[in-house]
């Protein structure tokens, strides 16, 4: 199995993305894929996110990262067969491929900004600046609720990914409003691709309820992984994902 067979067998075709949203994303950084998801999907999804961050408890996100003001669940990969969407879709596989080439599955979190919190400085997911071009990271957000201004939608500086910096090498304060911001709202259902070189951040939910995500963050196959998927892969994991998924996680037999 090659990136090529892989994504071909997941139904990556040259026109699942056209013209428009590719030169979209290279300019801006980010590119918005509509109903992604049915309203069906978003609430099982959000209800079995629920179930594991009761289950989890303190010990919810330890795998990757924990968060003040958040809710975070890690490796999700093992956690239900639901979330597999995240590492299959064809148009979101296919925008990784147009950003970064070869790539596999990093990790796959979700995060839900609580009330009164969520505010992030603005940040790249990568420690040192790239060429334009030379991209390394790219991530998808799965919006489980509608993305508003009010609920802590994810803020970013459009075109910062070709900027060649990193936002500290800039801004006197990356906590700060940036002058050409913008949030990127939508609703539940919609994935928003965003090359992970983008200057981002979350901001403050200003609502009563929870503002629910999940990232599928992808990277050159040559990084590591955020996650080691296989030293956390399940038998039971392995067993139900098809060649071309073993092939987007880098896995070949269970942990």
């Amino acid at each position: 199995m090659d990136m090529g067979a892989a994504l071909r067998d997941l139904g990556v075709t040259d026109d699942v993305l056209t013209p428009g949203e590719k030169e979209q994303l290279d300019r801006d950084g980010f590119l918005a894929l509509e109903g992604i998801l049915t309203a069906e999907e978003v609430s099982a999804i959000n209800e079995r996110l629920a179930e594991l961050t009761a289950a989890e408890g303190d010990r919810a996100g330890l795998e990757v990262h924990q968060e003040k003001g958040t809710d975070r669940l890690a490796d999700l990969v093992n956690k239900d067969g639901k979330f597999e969407v995240c590492f299959s879709h064809p148009r979101v596989l296919a925008a990784m491929q147009h950003v970064l080439g070869e790539f596999r599955l990093s990790s796959l979190n979700s995060r839900a900004a609580l009330p009164g919190e969520g505010h992030q400085a603005l940040h790249a997911d990568f420690g040192q600046p790239v060429e334009p071009g030379a991209y390394e990271v790219c991530n998808s957000i799965w919006l489980l609720d509608d993305f508003t201004p009010e609920n802590g939608a994810t803020r970013v500086v459009p075109g910062s990914h070709r900027r060649g910096t990193m936002p500290t090498d800039e801004l006197p304060d990356p906590t700060a409003p940036h002058p050409d911001q913008l949030q990127l709202t939508g609703r539940a259902g919609d994935v928003i691709i965003f090359n992970s070189h983008l200057w981002h951040g979350g901001t403050r939910n200003q609502t009563t309820a929870p503002r629910r995500a999940m990232h599928s963050y992808f990277a050159h196959r040559n990084l590591p992984q955020q996650l080691n998927q296989q030293t956390y892969l399940r038998p039971e994991t392995y067993n139900r994902l098809t060649p071309a998924q073993h092939f987007i996680l880098d896995v070949t037999s269970p942990a």
